[in-house]
């Protein structure tokens, strides 16, 4: 993964992190199943009159909508509605990275390295850390439901790789079609037909603003830019490769909550987010690796020592033997008798 790709993957994982504060934000405003419905319909509308449609299978368009969106955001949002803290929530979804790569595995059959399983290893210990030191005043209902929009994620992540769209962005903007629908559905049934729409025009007033700027950020940052973005190196690499950049949103997500809704950030809650950080980083690949192999006596040979004593680069002409060393390699030749020396 190039250091390009990987600024990229960080830079996706502060917009979801600081993603959590708007939708805690948000949700002082709108009902949590009407609001993912509305952070995906503010983009629909524009996306199917301005923007093409990507070449891609419609069925994958369709299982990352229902995926990513209505699964993630749907449960997600309806989570820290019923208590779940946003610094927890950014963790605990973080499930979705060894979904993904379990899901990988069984269903696509790509493998996982070694080095990959230590890495995700340590940042799940991480994780694991910080969901048990802020778990205690957490309801099981709300765990639940953040685990299973972990798992959404995760079939979105699959579904987006499987895709191979000829244009990223454009197929992370149509994704924004499938969910409204079926979320607006579900509002209408389990909170009411009207509460939503009740809640939007009341948002127009000088108390709503910061319900709409969350709004225009899930949908903007979250949509446009972070899920552009994570596409985009979905189709680079395999999904074991880019899911573990996931774990830094939780770091985040904790910071930010800490910082503007002074939610407690105690020492293990810091000691899992640095463990996080290291997992990703050794999952990754970034950890330096020095080379290493034994001479013939068995000591270990390193840097210019090793690279020196290493074989010569493949087409390389390899030095002719010398007289001497034909001479002793060879069998002698029977002597030919005197009249066959001379060949016409």
């Amino acid at each position: 993964m190039s250091v390009k790709d990987r600024l990229l993957a960080v830079l996706v994982a502060v917009l979801w992190g600081l993603n959590f504060l708007a939708v805690r934000i948000g949700l002082d405003h709108y009902p949590p199943l009407f609001l993912s419905a509305l952070r995906f319909l503010v983009l629909a509308v524009p996306v199917i009159l301005f923007v093409p449609r990507p070449k891609a299978p419609v069925r994958w368009l369709v299982v990352y909508g229902l995926g990513f969106g209505v699964l993630q955001f749907g449960l997600l949002f309806l989570a820290i509605d019923q208590g779940m803290p946003s610094g927890q929530a950014s963790v605990v979804v973080q499930a979705s990275a060894p979904f993904t790569m379990l899901l990988g595995a069984l269903l696509l059959g790509e493998r996982v390295s070694p080095r990959q399983l230590g890495g995700i290893a340590l940042a799940v210990l991480g994780m694991a850390v910080i969901a048990v030191e802020r778990a205690r005043s957490a309801a099981l209902l709300p765990l639940l439901l953040t685990l299973l929009a972990a798992l959404g994620w995760a079939l979105g992540n699959i579904a987006s790789r499987q895709a191979r769209p000829d244009h990223p962005l454009r197929f992370a903007l149509w994704m924004s079609v499938v969910p409204p629908l079926p979320l607006l559905a579900l509002s209408a049934v389990m909170e009411g037909p009207t509460t939503g729409w009740r809640a939007l025009g009341g948002s127009f007033d000088a108390d709503g603003w910061p319900g709409l700027a969350a709004l225009v950020y899930t949908a903007l940052a979250g949509s446009v830019v972070g899920s552009g973005i994570w596409t985009t190196l979905l189709k680079r690499y395999e999904a074991g490769v880019v899911a573990p950049f996931s774990m830094l949103v939780p770091v985040v997500g904790v910071a930010a909550a800490w910082a503007v809704l002074g939610e407690e950030l105690t020492g293990w809650s810091l000691t899992g987010g640095v463990a996080v950080v290291v997992g990703v980083l050794a999952g990754t690949g970034w950890a330096p690796r020095v080379p290493f192999r034994r001479s013939s006596g068995g000591a270990p040979l390193e840097g210019r020592e090793a690279v020196t004593s290493a074989a010569p680069p493949r087409g390389r002409a390899r030095p002719r033997p010398t007289r001497t060393d034909r001479t002793e390699n060879q069998s002698p030749e029977p002597t030919a008798p005197a009249q066959n020396t001379h060949r016409s």
